[in-house]
């Protein structure tokens, strides 16, 4: 399950990055990936949909949000975080 995790997370960034998966590396941040605040959004809402998860995640304050975004890897980390709790 947790390479499936990685993969559906890398995917939604890769889209929203408009790369290919390939691209998209675990070291990665959004800047690098060239997505902007409007593409976070948009892969936090995908992300949401995607695992049936809510993302405590801030957008008028990214940083203060307990969701961290600061690589690809802390992204999945985070999403994994969420399924686990979510099945308690």
């Amino acid at each position: 399950m947790a390479e499936n995790v990685d993969h559906r997370v890398i995917a939604i960034i890769a889209e929203q990055a408009v790369l290919e998966v390939e691209d998209v590396k675990m070291d990665s941040t959004l800047e690098d990936l060239g997505i902007d605040s409007l593409g976070l959004v948009e892969s936090i809402f995908a992300i949401e949909e995607e695992f049936d998860i809510s993302v405590p995640f801030n957008a008028n304050d990214p940083k203060a949000s307990e969701f961290d975004i600061s690589s690809v890897r802390s992204i999945i980390a985070a999403v994994k975080g969420l399924l686990a709790e979510q099945k308690g």
